[in-house]
């Protein structure tokens, strides 16, 4: 699992997802996702988990406006790249090596869980995993492109069916006490990097209604 603006592969292979980072100097646009800063604006900070951190942008930009970030990556090279980002904006965040399935994160400790772009193999049942880590009354943000080319994607060696989609997200999967919104077809502008080529997102924003669900 990995993303931003854009990016699929079907396993959390560090050494796949470091050797794709490590084509380029930079990959994604450096910039905080869009529906990001729409869904966030409304909220407290609180703490946030950023899953499928990729080059940092979105943490980073979580961390300035005062929300206290984990941000979880499987690729060494990216999490670099993202700590340097920090370093720069004079952000805190906590970067985790690792994927979604394996990490080690506290469980109902998130009040915004913001997944973007991700490759989550439905194998590994994410839709439960992700709903553990939200808080009562915390949210959680599923963002991926629309219309994506499912031939397209397999000639890049990975499978949408496979994948964690914003349709996957719905109050009967995440379990009883959400409260679901979307998914909603939203327009995405991006300057530049390797999602600029997507127009269209579908968002899903679940909130943790009941503290016993």
């Amino acid at each position: 699992m990995t993303r931003h603006e854009h990016g699929y592969e079907l396993r959390d292979d560090e050494s796949v997802w470091d050797a794709r980072y490590a084509e380029l100097d930079r990959v994604w646009s450096g910039d905080p996702n869009q529906a990001l800063t729409v869904e966030v604006a409304d909220l407290v900070p609180g703490r946030a988990l950023d899953v499928g951190c990729g080059e940092g942008a979105d943490a980073v930009w979580l961390a300035t406006r005062g929300w206290t970030v984990t941000a979880l990556d499987p690729s060494g090279v990216a999490l670099e790249r993202a700590r340097t980002a920090a370093g720069a904006a004079g952000a805190e965040v906590t970067w985790v090596r690792g994927g979604l399935a394996d990490a080690d994160l506290p469980a109902r400790s998130f009040d915004l869980v913001s997944v973007f772009y991700p490759a989550l193999d439905l194998e590994t049942r994410p839709v439960r995993r992700l709903a553990s880590l939200v808080a009562p009354g915390g949210t959680l943000l599923v963002v991926h492109h629309a219309d994506v080319d499912r031939e397209r994607a397999l000639e890049h060696g990975f499978d949408p069916e496979a994948l964690l989609a914003p349709g996957d997200v719905t109050a009967q999967a995440l379990g009883e006490g959400w409260s679901v919104t979307g998914p909603q077809r939203r327009p995405r502008w991006v300057a530049g990097g390797a999602g600029a080529g997507h127009h269209d997102d579908l968002v899903v924003r679940a909130v943790r209604t009941v503290p016993g669900g």
